[in-house]
């Protein structure tokens, strides 16, 4: 094809179907790296030009390999653009793009968009609000934060995706008892303070440094929650136009801005401080939010993230304009748990409602949509009880021992 690209997609989880699938039916080649382990996996594969393969999970892959991986590629091949699907995948991409200038978000950039730290310490110079947070490099900062921020704070691995590896202590020697065991990998978390109150998540497209589109949700039961005490995972977009919509989204402008996030898709999370109302930033993200949120805002908007992200690349390659298609304002709402059963049978979770149901093994997990949020809220209590109650599987978190 005349007009045709070529992309390099990297993704060490299986995700981002649609958006694989969308490059190539605008006339891309479509190339996609991922690990050995996720050879098995459905990738659209009548839609990839060709799949790469790296020994080990994440963490595992060797960078070096994989450059000379895609260099060898390029002998024959002309990239035009290097995507990461996934959290763990920005600093892959960011590491190949420096090193064969390839354009995109470099590594100082991609930073704020994976490392905590960085995210808060660029929150602060941009004045967008923060929770109190301090580094582990000093002891004496350490000290100093116990001593004039009020606990409970948290300890926060600095690029762990989503609450994992969040351990939250209430008094200053437990604080210091948890510092001495991460012994050298202390520099590798930061510490916070732990703000009450609800959590909200904006997920948005970005073109040209302008945000095009963008949908307001609270979850109703947090990704922490669940996390660290098991249970039923909700999610629902709030009221358009009302208080906390508007807030979050001039917060959420603040940060695609500051954070200097030009092209893509992104998913900023929020708090609410239940004491004074305040708008905190939590984190962000350059990719598609997980969990199945991109299939609840699709309900909700009319807008498939993975999509239009993928036609937001087309056209940076191709130098054209992007343009999103017409957006509808109605309310849809996840719930989703671990289950117990492999393939769980959801038959009776019949109302007309139900519009999509998570097609995870060991999962049990449905979207419901409608024209009334309250209708959507009342549907997403009555399934978290029913699911809690007969499907549910109560999983110890993970120790993270392996910190990115």
């Amino acid at each position: 094809m005349e007009n045709s690209k070529t992309l390099l997609c990297i993704s060490n989880y299986f995700k981002g179907a649609d958006f694989l699938i969308q490059l190539k039916n605008l006339g891309n080649k479509v190339y996609l790296v991922t690990s050995d382990k996720l050879k098995d996996e459905a990738w659209p594969h009548e839609h990839i030009d060709e799949i790469f393969y790296m020994e080990g999970q994440d963490f595992e892959w060797n960078l070096e390999h994989l450059l000379l991986g895609v260099g060898n590629f390029m002998k024959s091949n002309k990239v035009d653009a290097i995507v990461a699907l996934d959290d763990y995948d920005v600093e892959k991409a960011t590491y190949l793009r420096e090193n064969l200038r390839i354009s995109g978000m470099g590594q100082t950039t991609g930073r704020y968009f994976r490392d905590k730290l960085a995210m808060r310490m660029r929150a602060k110079s941009c004045g967008i609000p923060i929770p109190a947070f301090c580094s582990l490099f000093n002891d004496h900062d350490i000290n100093t934060f116990a001593d004039s921020v009020e606990a409970p704070w948290v300890f926060k691995p600095r690029s762990e995706a989503s609450a994992s590896g969040i351990i939250k202590v209430y008094d200053k020697e437990s604080l210091w008892i948890h510092i001495n065991e991460m012994g050298n990998n202390r520099f590798k978390y930061l510490l916070e303070q732990f703000k009450p109150g609800d959590v909200y998540h904006c997920d948005s497209l970005i073109f040209e440094g302008k945000i095009l589109f963008s949908l307001t949700s609270r979850y109703l039961v947090t990704p922490m929650e669940v996390s660290q005490g098991g249970g039923v995972f909700r999610s629902a977009n709030v009221k358009y136009n009302s208080e906390d919509d508007k807030a979050i989204k001039k917060v959420n402008e603040q940060v695609i801005k500051g954070f200097g996030l030009k092209h893509g898709a992104s998913h900023t999370e929020f708090i609410k401080c239940k004491e004074t109302g305040q708008i905190y930033f939590l984190e962000t993200s350059s990719r598609v939010g997980g969990a199945h949120i991109a299939e609840m805002v699709a309900e909700a908007s009319n807008i498939n993230l993975w999509k239009e992200w993928a036609a937001i690349e087309d056209c940076l390659v191709k130098g054209t304009k992007y343009n999103l298609p017409k957006v509808k304002k109605e309310y849809a709402g996840i719930v989703l748990t671990l289950s117990k059963f492999e393939h769980p049978d959801l038959s009776s979770f019949s109302d007309p409602e139900v519009c999509f149901k998570v097609p995870l093994d060991y999962h049990a997990g449905l979207i419901v949509k409608s024209d009334k949020q309250e209708r959507v809220l009342e549907l997403l209590e009555d399934y978290g009880s029913r699911l809690a109650a007969e499907f549910t599987a109560v999983v110890a978190q993970a120790k993270v021992t392996n910190l990115h």
